[in-house]
């Protein structure tokens, strides 16, 4: 219901996103039209201005016309004035009388040039303003429509953006409803089943109850007629008057460090992770290894990283250990647990491991700041890291030795009293929540620096790859730190507590006196199940102990012990095969030895004849006795490696005097005993390279499959892209193909 609930809330979310769309849209197509109805009146404008504009080059035709008959009349006017200038001349000369009808002439035409002169003038003056204002005009108008069309343009490019925008929005909400709508009608049948489950179960619980019932009212009568003792009488008392809550701490000593087991498990292989993520790292920034060669101090860096596994899996086979000594026999408390030794020393080993790289790792930030393109942001992170790998560093140390105190009382039993364990213990759950504080700011700066690389122009898809891997362990690290230091807090109060008392006292007891106590119960149980094997009717008193502490054990005990099951079949099979090859390089070796034995046995008896012979029998023997020689160097070819020490052995008894002992069989079983220990030593030391190298491979396929994951899942997500894409390209081309049809 709460699925369906949540669906309905975000699909009125999504109907308020279509109609707010919806609205937008209304006003965009308002503001489209309003635009539109602008640019035609503009449109009109600028025709009107068209028609004027043709209006006065006509007007500028005429007047260029008009002017040019002007020009002509002040020409033939000149030359009229010239010609009577002339005569006039010609007149001085032969009197004074026509001279003053000629003056007159002339001075009314030179008036009626000069009008003329001042009226073209004027014109002229007219024609070039009326060009200068309708040239201003006419730039203006063109630089006005060049605006309005580039806002035109802008307005049908967002008009366009919107529509595909709202297309795309509808789409995507029809999408987005239909598979809620499908989502609802699935949650609605996976309702319908489950209540139709819950009914059956209900219906299973009630006829549970009532045969468990019946079966306890059948127990109780025949517990009342068959059992003689009840030892279940008293509350605080168990059977054979152990102290009830001394067994309920036991139970949780186990249950609580069976669940310390599987968040160690988790811790080593966030730590593994983050270390070899780490390594990689190094091989491709700042310098790719595939490339370039890193700088000495990066490969020095790499090959300590390299090493992560054979200081991080030793912590969570110790503590297998530890959880594997603690059974529901044994007395658990500081001084018996032995096994916190070892996980303490190689948490030691761990911390001596993180104070070595740390140099290293500070150092290998500094290249990095170095780099050219390291922006002042991402040497900013770099330096926060630096203080964040310091802290983390520092937090190990104090967990070292807290751990280091704890596991005093184990090596000696009044190395700390009660008082002092509980503030250890206290200290160690702050310790753990400081390491989950530091981390978990590592690994959000480390978030911080991946988001500013990417921003990088060389970064590659290699690097991302790395760095996304490299965050995935960061965030389980911080998971797993948070739930230690929660759980560790959680049960504080158990960890602080007295382990063992007796009832009705304050006073614990000692370690001593617990295994003694548990001592006297095994022999009660063997004593009561002595006297009750003369009852066969009834169920030893030995098994319905063991039956009850299957039953009283934990949900988690039950699969470690199954898990320790099936990993000793695992190592059983494995050491079986072993053992048969084994017998068969046994049986082998024996074949050979005999060879060897029986060559050896004829060639002492040809050396025997030769010694005791003539000079030509010495001769003879010393020619079969280089034959034997070649035939023992042929079998020593094709004998192999594994008898080589032997034969040739046997080649220097061959050419030894006599009274060296030739026959010395104990010295030859020595040698190719020897031979054979040796042998079996090169396998062993091959056998555990290959392990190593098999537990690195393990590690690094690991790496590489996460990697493959994150690989597909990126390219699942770019093939939607792409899809997307192209079917936008396709409902464009289509939108252009209608527009072009129109």
């Amino acid at each position: 219901m709460a699925n369906v609930t949540d669906l309905q809330t975000k699909y009125s979310k999504l109907a308020q996103e279509y109609s707010k769309l919806r609205a937008q849209n209304q006003v965009l197509k308002k503001a489209v039209v309003d635009e539109q109805a602008n640019s035609a009146s503009l449109k009109d404008q600028l025709k009107q201005r068209d028609q004027s504009l043709r209006k006065q080059e006509q007007e500028m035709d005429s007047l260029s016309f008009r002017n040019q008959q002007l020009a002509k009349r002040v020409e033939l006017l000149q030359e009229e004035l010239a010609a009577s200038e002339g005569r006039s001349k010609k007149g001085k000369a032969k009197g004074d009388s026509p001279l003053q009808p000629g003056l007159q002439t002339q001075s009314v035409f030179n008036e009626d040039l000069q009008k003329k002169i001042e009226e073209n003038e004027r014109l002229h003056i007219q024609f070039y303003e009326a060009d200068e204002q309708h040239r201003k005009k006419e730039a203006e108008l063109r630089s006005r429509l060049q605006k309005l069309e580039g806002e035109a343009e802008e307005h049908r490019g967002v008009v366009d953006g919107l529509a595909t925008k709202y297309v795309e929005t509808i789409e995507r909400l029809q999408g987005d409803k239909a598979r809620l709508e499908l989502k609802t009608q699935t949650l609605e049948r996976e309702a319908k089943d489950c209540r139709m489950r819950t009914e059956e179960c209900q219906q299973q619980l009630r006829r549970c109850q009532s045969e468990l019932s019946r079966q306890v009212k059948q127990s109780s009568s025949v517990i009342q007629e068959k059992v003689p003792f009840n030892d279940t009488k008293f509350s605080d008392y168990n059977s054979l008057n152990v102290p009830s809550h001394n067994r309920r701490h036991q139970l949780k000593a186990r249950d609580v460090t069976s669940q310390a087991l599987s968040f160690i498990q988790d811790l080593v292989a966030a730590l593994l992770n983050f270390h070899t993520y780490t390594e990689q790292r190094v091989h491709i920034y700042p310098l790719d290894s595939s490339i370039e060669p890193i700088s000495p101090l990066n490969q020095k860096f790499s090959q300590y990283l390299h090493e992560n596994a054979a200081y991080v899996r030793p912590l969570e086979d110790s503590f297998l250990q530890l959880y594997q000594s603690i059974t529901e026999d044994t007395v658990t408390v500081l001084e018996t647990v032995v096994m916190l030794r070892n996980f303490a020393e190689n948490f030691s080993s761990y911390t001596h491991f993180l104070l070595k790289i740390l140099p290293y790792q500070l150092k290998s930030l500094d290249e990095e700041c170095e780099a050219p393109l390291c922006t002042a942001a991402l040497m900013a992170k770099n330096r926060e890291l630096q203080s964040d790998m310091k802290k983390v560093t520092t937090v190990f140390e104090k967990m070292q030795n807290y751990i280091n105190l704890l596991a005093l009382p184990s090596v000696r039993q009044d190395a700390m009293p009660q008082s002092s364990t509980s503030a250890v213990f206290t200290q160690l759950a702050a310790s753990l929540h400081s390491l989950h504080d530091a981390i978990k700011e590592m690994s959000k700066h480390y978030n911080q620096k991946a988001s500013i690389e990417q921003e990088l122009p060389t970064v590659t898809q290699k690097l991302c790859t790395t760095t996304e891997c490299l965050l995935g362990s960061l965030g389980s690290l911080t998971s797993v730190t948070g739930k230690i230091a929660t759980f560790f807090s959680n049960n504080l109060d158990f960890f602080t507590s007295p382990g063992y008392s007796p009832r009705g006292c304050a006073v614990s007891l000692n370690p001593l006196q617990a295994e003694s106590m548990l001592a006297n119960k095994k022999k009660a149980a063997a004593y009561i199940d002595a006297i009750k094997t003369a009852r066969p009717q009834s169920v030893p008193y030995r098994e319905a102990l063991s039956n009850r502490r299957v039953l009283t054990s934990s949900t988690e005990s039950r699969e470690g012990l199954t898990q320790q099951v099936q990993q000793s079949q695992e190592k059983i099979t494995r050491l079986e095969q072993e053992k048969e090859h084994w017998l068969l390089e046994a049986q082998l070796g024996k074949v050979r030895l005999e060879k060897e034995n029986q060559r050896i046995a004829d060639l002492e008896a040809q050396l025997a004849a030769a010694l005791g012979g003539s000079q030509s029998s010495q001769t003879a023997a010393d020619g079969r006795l280089t034959q034997s020689h070649e035939e023992a160097e042929t079998a020593q070819k094709a004998a192999g490696k594994e008898t080589t020490l032997c034969t040739s052995l046997v080649g220097m008894l061959c050419t030894t005097p006599t009274n060296e002992h030739v026959g010395d069989e104990e010295s030859r079983e020595q040698l190719i005993k020897t031979h054979y220990m040796t042998r079996v030593g090169e396998l062993t030391t091959q056998l555990q390279v290959s392990d190593s190298k098999a537990v690195h491979f393990h590690s690094e396929c690991r790496a590489l499959a996460k990697r493959l994951t994150i690989a597909e899942k990126a390219r699942e997500t770019l093939s939607e892209e792409v899809k997307l894409a192209n079917e936008n390209i396709t409902r464009l081309q289509a939108n252009a193909k209608k527009n072009k049809s129109r």
